[in-house]
């Protein structure tokens, strides 16, 4: 607590044996948020919000599609962002957050991709088209399988967290090109229905259910990668280090309450 209230909370979570409590607290809450998120959402998505007058009832897909279209996006920029710290201040927890986000990210980049094929077939009449954003989510799928295939086939810890970090900091490039692909191309994917420059173009009502569900795939992304990394810290840390760590913070908790 010192060091938080110093000013220094980064410092003293950077470290795995300290960050591993901490997870630990916010695993449960995030996944019950999800959860109460995704009904609410679902519900208003495909029960409250009216028919599309132009895609009819097909374009409920998107409650679930848009949302996992964001977080594959996110993911991956948040996977660079950790990958930077990782090789710039060296910090073990850093290349631990970039491998507990891939699996995630590559599953909210498949969901995506597989709604994407079920919005196409009556809309475009086909499940698949090598439309430009269409192939480049398919590109960031592969970054993804990429970096947890890179750090399955290195047994070496730090070569292996290098290697990963500099190949999510260069498949952040991809990125933009997935977001600008409708702008930059002439594609049949439809553009932005949500703007944080313009209007929405869509009703109150859908726009609210994609809202919800975006808030739940953020609660979800969080969750699962915090679990994940959790086990990462067990795995790679010296049992002595971390396991002191939370005999220390259980003796501090147990010292304040009254017997």
């Amino acid at each position: 607590m010192k060091a938080i209230e110093n000013g220094s909370w980064w410092s003293h979570y950077a470290a795995p044996a300290r960050f591993y409590p901490l997870a630990g607290h916010l695993v449960t809450p995030l996944f019950l948020m999800a959860a109460v998120l995704a009904s609410i959402g679902l519900y208003i998505g495909f029960i409250v919000a009216p028919t599309d007058w132009q895609q009819g009832e097909s374009y409920r897909i998107i409650f679930i599609h848009v949302p996992a279209a964001w977080m594959s996006m996110i993911i991956y920029l948040a996977m660079a962002f950790w990958g930077v710290l990782a090789l710039v201040l060296k910090t073990r927890l850093s290349a631990m957050m970039l491998q507990a986000l891939a699996p995630t990210g590559a599953w909210m980049t498949f969901v995506a991709l597989w709604t994407g094929a079920f919005w196409g077939k009556p809309t475009w009449g086909t499940y698949w088209v090598w439309d430009a954003r269409i192939t480049s989510e398919l590109i960031l799928l592969f970054l993804y399988f990429g970096v947890i295939g890179l750090r399955a086939s290195i047994d070496d810890d730090r070569k292996a967290d290098k290697a990963c970090a500099l190949l999510s900091i260069v498949g952040a490039v991809n990125v933009p090109i997935i977001y600008f692909s409708v702008k930059w191309w002439n594609t049949l994917h439809q553009g932005a229905s949500v703007s944080l420059t313009a209007a929405p173009k869509m009703a109150q009502t859908m726009l609210t259910a994609m809202l919800i569900m975006t808030a739940a795939a953020w609660a979800y992304s969080i969750a699962a990668s915090l679990v994940r990394v959790r086990s990462l810290i067990i795995q790679r840390e010296p049992r002595s280090s971390w396991d002191k760590s939370l005999k220390n913070q259980a003796e501090a908790s147990s010292a304040g309450v009254p017997r």
